[in-house]
């Protein structure tokens, strides 16, 4: 069964008015989704956050608040996901960065472009997440008590 059961983390970045975004092919369809990834074992989830954002955008970002933790089911695979979601702002960007293999690109987008329907969300988690920034429903990063 832990093979079932994957722990992600995600950031939502804003930046004048828009959201870093990635978008990604996955069972031959493109998506939308806030920069996101797995935590590796050992590896603490505010970090995680930080590396996969980095690794999937080019763009460095220091964690600014905590959004909430959210799940989801694939129905295609019968993976459930467990995303803990970051609130984090733009520090620098790295034009010379190698993104993820599985990124196809990442773009600044607006609230309106998301929530499009000629974008489809990776899953119900991605406008959630953005909602829940919207609402200012951000928590403090001190309720983390980590120890790696």
């Amino acid at each position: 069964m832990p093979d079932k059961l994957h722990l992600t983390v995600a950031t939502v970045v804003e930046r004048n008015g828009k959201f870093l975004m990635v978008r990604e092919t996955k069972n031959g369809s493109q998506v939308i989704n806030q920069p996101a990834g797995h935590v590796e074992p050992g590896e603490d989830v505010m970090a995680a956050a930080i590396r996969e954002t980095l690794e999937e955008t080019g763009w460095l970002v220091e964690l600014n608040g905590f959004l909430g933790f959210s799940n989801a089911k694939s129905s295609i695979t019968g993976i459930t996901y467990y995303r803990l979601v970051f609130t984090a702002k733009p520090i620098a960007f790295d034009d010379q960065a190698q993104l993820d293999s599985d990124i196809d690109y990442a773009e600044w987008m607006s609230v309106q472009a998301i929530k499009s329907p000629s974008n489809t969300p990776r899953s119900e988690m991605v406008h959630l997440a953005i909602d829940d920034y919207l609402s200012g429903r951000i928590f403090p990063l001190e309720m983390f008590r980590n120890s790696l």
